[in-house]
């Protein structure tokens, strides 16, 4: 794997941190869409065992490949790479229910189908 640099003990910690929270942040979004390491692997044109040290936090992440998974996941940069992003012209801490929508964003799409009968369930009551 010539060109990646592992993660090691001689590595920042707070580098290393940082690309295990990425990699979590991908794999999340790629489960989401209900994609296979496999299928993101060959879209990104790499091997599926790399994009699985790249989730892992085991390999740096290469910027080449940020503008693929952004376009792939329909993220900002700063979203992939956990800036807090707040919609403009609104600022300060988010409101439980963009937390509470964050938090179904991240889950599986058959989960995300689950909480949004739910939602419509309980919606369609209260107008009655």
């Amino acid at each position: 794997m010539a060109g990646f640099s592992p993660l090691n003990s001689a590595m920042n910690p707070k580098d290393e941190q940082f690309f295990k929270a990425l990699g979590a942040r991908i794999a999340g979004a790629r489960r989401s869409h209900e994609l296979t390491q496999q299928q993101l692997a060959e879209q990104l044109g790499i091997a599926q065992q790399t994009l699985a040290h790249y989730e892992g936090g085991r390999l740096r992440l290469p910027v080449s490949l940020l503008p693929e998974l952004t376009r792939t996941f329909g993220l900002s940069c700063d979203e992939l790479l956990g800036q807090n992003v707040t919609p403009h012209g609104k600022r300060g801490a988010s409101s439980k229910l963009q937390q509470q929508i964050e938090a179904i964003s991240q889950l599986p799409k058959a989960r995300q189908r689950f909480v949004s009968e739910m939602l419509d369930t309980v919606l369609a009551k209260t107008q009655q």
